[in-house]
């Protein structure tokens, strides 16, 4: 089944290439997952090859690097931007941006995002000589693959000196922009920690503890801490487009694809921040309110906000409709991971179900969506309610880990998946088999926080898979999956059990997470 997975892959970039569109990677041939053996190698053998393809099918569905090839296009000096599949419902713009390359001097790619490196290897390979550079701001983990674009890799969830020095070198190649040049921006998960340039009067060290105590300890969501990074920042909350302006911007988002009024006049965009902003100082501090963090974050933070100083209030829409940009979204919902995924699922007979979607679960605790998904999959088998077998069950969003002072390794998708291993090894026979994914390859902050010298050698997981097996490996080699959990460190217990997924890094859509409920002979 694997060898299967690797053909397919290997086929369709060979005759991408044959046409001399792009030169993808050995790596990118074989697919983002990389332990694929190992994880296939215990348990519901079948089980497990399926929902691996299941989620590679959803990956490669969603692939920034295909979509930019699709959205922009040259001939000879004429580049044309733009298709129905990328345009925002509603953009009053007539059709695609066409650009005469003869009146631009110079074309420039900026952004931040986790894998955004990847997405940004399509204009170095499709514009060749004509870029003339950009810089961009990746995850640390990663390998520099850009050429003619720079790199810095920054720190998430909680910034660092390198998402400063990111940010800094976005804002120099911005100086002395003009209307003659164009500059393409690129958004994805995980920008607003990578984007930052905190304001003078806030240091990094108390941004940081701000951001560690509203959402590592406190559990805060990132829709809430949002409207804070946005007001102690130099460039968020569409304070970007003030350094790129009065050069032409084309923004490319991942896969939000909200209608056009939606991302402009309405309180939808939050985390854009190339778009205009509608949150104020009183929602950052009405935001530490909500989730007790006010009184703990540090005094700076309190007075900054308090002063509420307007020179550095956030982009609103009247300025940002005097400049001159175009939207696109290039990773769309309907031709994105979940479609492609559920394809799959159909293609092996599966009925499929979609659980929940984006802030469906914003802000619900890993471990606890994990028991009652995994109880819903049981009582499905025994009662055929509420899903009927054999069955795919989708769900998409992020939800959250409440670490407090635990310093492990470990992520919301391990600690869903192993949370749901415990209910399964109760009686969920074995014909349940779960996993879930960060789509950008990395799953939580690695080993940003940890303090466990043996993490040092455990690779940056992506996310898991477990079915009725894993908890009872797990006590034949004693290691106890509840300590792991209550530790927040559970990156070491399924590298161990070969239950973690590790990844190929690309720009993120979210997290997948997929439940097969199948008949009992597909055991193995």
């Amino acid at each position: 089944m694997t060898r299967t997975i690797l053909s397919e892959k290997a086929t369709i970039s060979a005759d991408l290439d044959c046409h001399g569109l792009f030169g993808r990677r050995e790596m990118d041939r074989q697919g983002r997952f990389l332990n694929t053996e190992r994880l296939t190698s215990h348990g519901n053998m079948r089980g497990r090859e399926m929902l691996l393809q299941i989620m590679e099918s959803g990956l490669s569905g969603g692939d920034p690097y295909h979509n930019i090839f699709r959205l922009i296009t040259l001939d000879g000096d004429i580049m044309t931007v733009g298709s129905p599949d990328f345009t925002p419902p509603g953009d009053p713009h007539e059709g695609p941006e066409v650009i005469d390359l003869n009146t631009i001097d110079r074309i420039f790619v900026f952004g931040a995002g986790k894998g955004v490196q990847h997405t940004a290897k399509a204009f170095e390979d499709l514009l060749g000589d004509r870029l003339t550079g950009g810089h961009l701001i990746d995850k640390k983990g990663g390998t520099r693959i850009l050429e003619r674009i720079g790199v810095t890799f920054g720190g998430h969830p909680v910034p660092d000196e390198g998402c400063i020095e990111g940010c800094k070198a976005i804002v120099k190649m911005c100086e002395g922009l003009t209307e003659r040049d164009l500059v393409f921006t690129i958004t994805g998960n995980g920008q607003g920690s990578l984007l930052t340039y905190p304001v003078d009067d806030i240091s990094l060290e108390d941004l940081q503890k701000t951001v560690y105590i509203f959402q590592i300890e406190q559990g805060g969501t990132t829709v809430d801490l949002v409207p804070i990074r946005n007001h102690l920042d130099q460039i968020k909350g569409g304070k970007f487009s003030r350094f790129i302006h009065p050069a032409k911007a084309i923004h490319l988002f991942g896969h939000l694809m909200q209608s056009y009024d939606d991302l402009l006049y309405r309180p939808v965009n939050r985390w854009l921040h190339q778009l205009p902003d509608f949150q104020t100082y009183e929602d950052a501090i009405l935001s530490l309110h909500r989730w007790n963090a006010w009184d703990k974050v540090p005094e700076s933070v309190r007075r900054f906000l308090l002063k509420a100083d307007p020179a550095q209030e956030t982009l609103k829409i009247d300025e940002f409709l005097q400049m001159k940009s175009r939207l696109f979204c290039i990773m769309p919902e309907h031709i994105g991971f979940l479609p492609n995924a559920r394809k799959k699922a159909e293609e092996f007979g599966l009925r499929t179900y979609t659980l929940y979607e984006d802030f469906e679960m914003a802000g619900a605790e890993a471990m606890h969506v994990g028991k009652v998904v995994a109880n819903m999959a049981i009582h499905s088998l025994e009662q055929a309610d509420p899903f009927v077998p054999p069955c795919a069950i989708f769900s998409r969003g992020e939800m959250v880990v409440t670490v407090g002072s635990k310093k492990g390794m470990g992520g919301r998708n391990q600690e869903y998946v192993l949370s749901a291993a415990m209910e399964l090894a109760e009686r969920g026979g074995t014909s349940i088999i779960m996993g879930s994914i960060d789509t950008d390859g990395t799953d939580g902050p690695g080993k940003q926080f940890t303090d466990d010298p043996e993490n040092m050698d455990v690779p940056v997981l992506t996310g898991g898979i477990v079915d009725y097996s894993t908890a009872r490996r797990a006590k034949n080699k004693n290691l106890n999956i509840f300590e792991a959990l209550r530790d927040h460190n559970t990156s070491k217990l399924l590298h161990a059990l070969d239950d973690g997924i590790e990844a190929t890094q690309n720009l993120s859509t979210g997290d997948l997470t997929v439940t097969l409920i199948l008949d009992e002979h597909e055991h193995t």
